[in-house]
């Protein structure tokens, strides 16, 4: 080794030893008779000392030094006169001997430090040097931590970690797959893995009973801050089990992490059904750090010739708490933020519940006093509070208002990053109307098991079927989510049919899987978490980008090594494939 110790390891302890330190200049000070060179590596930091009395071609050595050269420097551990408390090798500096340069580097473009003045797009096209910032590489620590976490909890339990194809099938369902051209197979195509699911049911039918993968997974849709095309699922199967094993198991696994990597007692997780997450909240990854739970006004504003209400499918209100002083210019920012086009919504109704008690709303002219206080006993409203009301069709109005609850959360200081709240959302509908393509769509993908209890209606009201199926939710985000699977070929065939897939379509893409089915499947069932999602929420921020190493931009491109980019003329002709880019 090059090094005897590193850049964070010497203390007070270590007075007296010779030692030999690598790393990179993070930053000099010349101060006459003396020069002071900060060395880091990914460890820590350690003050060198060159003095001039001592050793002035050293010391002038030391002065041509700039920042993120790469040294090694030999000398002796001695006590710093100015300590630095805040650093743990802020007792002692090293008195340098020797010095070697083992690479000069160039001014970077940007700050290497924990405040940078590097803009996004610059950290990102230099992301090698943006690595060696504390910040980003805490979060890679982080995640390193939390897989191992990952690893050990479910080698606890008997599961396997086996590797699943990268290159497999392309498949209809779903959102749109990356695919690869096959040189020796011309005209055909792979498609990258948007999740290993065919293949983790697969490995049950093979009686491995308990399967799980830190997976990378390919989506090619369109992207924000928590998306990227290529990320990464803790993917996991179970055989002979039902919801509750899941659940108990995977809640397991999540509150061991907060405890091993936040130090964190997550409590037991509440469940919430997914009709009543939509009712309350307008959300199926309900934000429950805070309360704020909608309240339906609908039967009790109809009847007084207020046009907004009268022709409203739902009328649901929030109270936000010790609002009352919000002025009519934030009100008005409220209503601005809601009819933006990503909400669409048309106005907003208020009233203030004023600290003498009385009620002043912006609808006085249709509802008198009186009717106002039938108001706040139905919302709990007390002096000092605030209630937000919006009105239209059902499904519109709870997420326009699910927007609105979030913002008001984020204004009053109710999404706190420091505190962490999991539900459980269950009972998903198993199938969604699609408006475009006139047909029903799986809520979740088409493997998932209906509740046995609603089978029949699959033929009747497929609206109504509900799904043996369960999401995670932390701080208002989906980090996992899962389902019962269908094992038999019959029920298999019959979802199908109901997604709208000819046998013969169903066949050609999923024969495979309904063959496995023929040779004694298990009852089985699984999760998948996102890695990335899990990392950032641990980190405390609001995208994944920072949790991963190598990250694409909102572009999909990775501005780094400039990709996507063309390939060589020879390379397509190889692949028999020709361009079109009209």
């Amino acid at each position: 080794m090059l090094r005897t110790t590193t850049c964070g390891a010497l203390t007070i302890a270590n007075l007296g030893e010779s030692v030999i330190l690598c790393g990179w200049v993070q930053k000099s000070r010349d101060l006459g008779g003396m020069t002071f060179i900060d060395i880091r590596d990914r460890y820590g930091i350690t003050q060198l000392v060159f003095n001039m009395d001592d050793n002035k071609e050293l010391c002038e050595s030391a002065r041509s030094l700039g920042r993120e050269f790469v040294i090694k420097a030999s000398g002796l551990v001695v006590e710093r006169s100015n300590k630095n408390l805040k650093m743990p090798t802020g007792e002692v500096e090293i008195k340098i001997t020797a010095l070697e340069i083992l690479n000069a580097a160039k001014l970077p473009p940007f700050l290497i430090d924990d405040e940078t003045d590097g803009g996004d797009d610059l950290r990102m096209k230099y992301r090698y040097l943006d690595l060696r910032r504390n910040p980003i590489r805490n979060n890679m620590i982080l995640r390193h931590r939390m897989a191992q976490s990952v690893r050990r909890y479910l080698d606890g339990l008997d599961f396997i970690e086996v590797e699943t194809p990268v290159l497999i099938k392309s498949t209809p369902e779903g959102a749109r797959d990356f695919v690869v051209p096959s040189r020796m197979n011309a005209g055909e195509f792979y498609a990258l893995p948007q999740s290993p699911q065919t293949f983790k049911q697969l490995l049950m039918v093979s009686g491995f009973d308990r399967y799980f993968q830190i997976v990378k997974c390919f989506r090619d849709e369109d992207l924000r801050a928590d998306r990227q095309p290529e990320f990464t699922q803790i993917d996991c199967e179970m055989s002979f089990i039902e919801q509750e094993d899941i659940l108990n198991t995977f809640e397991g696994l999540i509150r061991l992490l907060f405890k091993d990597l936040k130090g964190i007692d997550l409590p037991e997780v509440p469940r919430m059904q997914y009709a009543d997450a939509m009712r309350l909240y307008g959300s199926d990854k309900p934000d429950t750090r805070f309360d704020m739970a909608f309240v339906d006004l609908t039967n009790l504003v109809k009847g007084h010739q207020f046009p907004v209400f009268e022709q409203a499918e739902l009328v649901i209100g929030i109270n936000a708490k010790g609002s009352a002083h919000y002025t009519r210019k934030q009100i008005d920012e409220l209503t601005e933020f809601i009819k933006r086009p990503q909400i669409g919504a048309t106005g907003l109704i208020y009233y203030r519940h004023n600290e003498d008690g009385t009620i002043k709303s912006s609808v006085d002219k249709f509802y008198d006093e009186t009717q106002l206080k039938v108001w706040a006993e139905l919302m709990q409203s007390e002096p000092g509070d605030l209630v937000l009301i919006m009105a239209g069709g059902t499904d519109k109005v709870r997420k326009q208002l699910s927007e609105l609850r979030l913002e008001m959360g984020t204004r009053l200081g109710l999404r706190d990053k420091n505190k962490f709240s999991a539900l459980w959302v269950l009972d998903f509908p198993l199938l969604e109307w699609d408006e475009e393509s006139e047909r029903y769509h799986a809520m979740h993908h088409p493997f998932t098991s209906p509740k046995p209890e609603d089978i029949a209606l699959l033929d009747t009201n497929p609206g109504d079927v509900r799904a043996n199926a369960y999401d995670m939710v932390v701080n208002g985000t989906e980090i996992g989510g899962g389902s019962i699977r269908i094992h038999d070929r019959t029920l298999q065939a019959l979802m199908f049919k109901h997604l709208g897939f000819s046998a013969e379509e169903a066949q050609k893409q999923f024969g495979f899987l309904m063959d496995a089915f023929e040779f004694g499947a298990p009852p089985h069932g699984g999760i998948a978490f996102g890695f990335d999602r899990l990392c950032s929420i641990f980190a405390g921020l609001d995208s994944i980008r920072d949790v991963i190493a190598f990250p694409k931009n909102n572009s999909g491109r990775d501005v780094m090594i400039d990709s996507p980019s063309t390939i060589d003329e020879k390379q397509l002709k190889e692949l028999q494939i020709k361009t079109d880019l009209r």
